[in-house]
């Protein structure tokens, strides 16, 4: 089995939210909510100041916490590594929402139940999905892929580019940012 994640190039990232938009297209979700957040960064003192557009979103961590509090087993964790939500299981405790130390859980205002990034597992046609955010994305500032092959897009950037989780042993996270 795969164990999929993702690289983000925050040096890359142009702000322009074609990968937020394509996600709330193919999810389905509201335009007032959003898988996907940006957060401006700014360091430095004038006149050496950088700028980055960091993305958070589920870091689809192997240890989540999201997972451990759910009382229904909505949350989980699929064979190839990607945590999900069984919506029909859900029972909008919000147990999730609080545990989730990334903020990436959003609750259907309709359904009122949890929602978040899936890697686009149910919105390809089964084989290895490539998550839409990556297919939008018009510099390449994401590559997702199998962690545990070597050979893999994913794992030869995170080597090149030394990428670390963002918020380092937080969780074991399966996303890696290069700042």
């Amino acid at each position: 089995m795969a164990r999929y994640g993702m690289l983000l190039n925050t040096r890359r990232c142009i702000g322009c939210f074609a990968c937020r938009l394509a996600c709330q297209m193919a999810n389905e979700v509201p335009s007032d909510t959003s898988f996907i957040r940006y957060t401006g960064l700014e360091s430095g003192t004038y006149p050496e100041v950088k700028a980055e557009q960091v993305m958070t979103q589920c870091q689809h961590c192997e240890d989540a916490p999201c997972v451990h509090v759910c009382p229904t087993g909505a949350s989980h964790i699929n064979a190839d590594g990607v945590v999900l939500i069984d919506t029909t299981r859900c029972i909008g405790c919000r147990y999730c929402v609080v545990a989730c130390p990334y903020d990436a859980r959003v609750i259907d205002k309709d359904a009122g139940v949890a929602e978040k990034c899936s890697f686009c597992v149910f919105t390809d046609d089964g084989s290895v999905p490539q998550p839409n955010c990556e297919r939008t994305c018009v510099t390449r500032a994401r590559i997702f892929g199998d962690l545990d092959d070597p050979e893999s897009d994913i794992s030869k950037a995170i080597v090149k580019f030394n990428a670390k989780p963002l918020a380092g042993e937080l969780t074991k996270s399966k996303f890696f940012y290069v700042r």
